[in-house]
């Protein structure tokens, strides 16, 4: 595993270019989804109600929200802004990978990267792939969404009802997360010019390192990120700003650093000593 992680590092500082536009790519998007959702909840929170004086004011509350949202086209403004956001997503993300996959298998070379030109030879398997792996991952949204609001309905408690989602929410988190990896197989095996099922079968071979490659990164992520969350509980005002800021830098690497790694279990002449 070390030297997966040992290889996908070197080829990370490969493409240190390709690391600045996933920075302000995330940095762009995170900044238009949370003007977004800020225009939506602050106004919801303002009219939330108090327990006091009337223990009933937060069940009408969210009586008089579903015939908002049911009954009248409220939503359908919000809902069109937020579609439009994720489907330039969905475009933009695999247009990405595509090249970066690519540029990793010819980051040897000797001539730079070549995220552009694997754009333009490969962005058809990978959108393809990732689309699918977006449809897969987001299915049980169709049968969890229903379950939740009927919990939520039956004991109307925030504390009992994340309780009940919990082992729910953790079984659909592990799915997408299996999805994922066995779909970045394939887009590898898609962005080089190789046969897709064979990236499946590398999957399966070499479930073991990869699930340590990829757990021990997305585990110092995680790390990283309660540090600089506490951080920004004790320091408030710009320091906390600029440092969640400065921290979509760390994020886009540790990202990057995973899928480079990544491709280093996949690649069939990498073999670990």
């Amino acid at each position: 595993m070390r030297a997966f992680l040992s290889q996908g590092w070197a080829l990370t500082l490969r493409h240190k270019y390709v690391l600045v536009v996933l920075f302000l790519y995330r940095l762009l998007w995170g900044y238009f989804l949370y003007r977004f959702v800020d225009s939506i909840v602050s106004p919801v929170l303002a009219r939330y109600p108090d327990d006091h004086p009337n223990p009933y004011a937060v069940r009408l509350f969210f009586v008089e929200a579903q015939f908002r949202l049911f009954k009248t086209d409220v939503s359908y403004e919000p809902l069109a802004l937020l579609g439009g956001m994720f489907l330039l997503r969905m475009i933009a993300t695999p247009l990405i990978n595509a090249g970066l996959f690519y540029s990793f298998r010819h980051s040897e070379d000797g001539r730079g990267t070549s995220v552009l030109k694997g754009i333009r030879r490969s962005w058809k398997g990978v959108t393809a792939l990732y689309w699918a792996e977006s449809a897969l991952t987001l299915a049980p949204l169709a049968w969890l969404v229903p379950f939740a609001y009927s919990c939520y309905i039956k004991e109307p408690n925030m504390t009992v009802w994340l309780r009940d989602l919990l082992p729910v929410a953790l079984c659909w988190f592990a799915w997408g997360f299996a999805v994922h990896l066995l779909f970045q197989f394939m887009q590898f095996s898609s962005a080089t010019g190789g046969p897709i099922l064979q990236g499946l079968l590398r999957a399966c071979k070499q479930a073991i390192p990869l699930l340590l490659v990829s757990l021990s990164l997305i585990g110092a992520g995680l790390l990283a990120s309660a540090v600089v969350t506490t951080a920004a509980l004790l320091w408030t005002g710009f320091a906390a700003i600029a440092l969640h800021q400065a921290f979509q830098f760390v994020r886009s690497l540790l990202s990057l650093w995973i899928s480079a790694s990544q491709f280093e279990v996949w690649r069939p002449d990498s073999q670990a000593p």
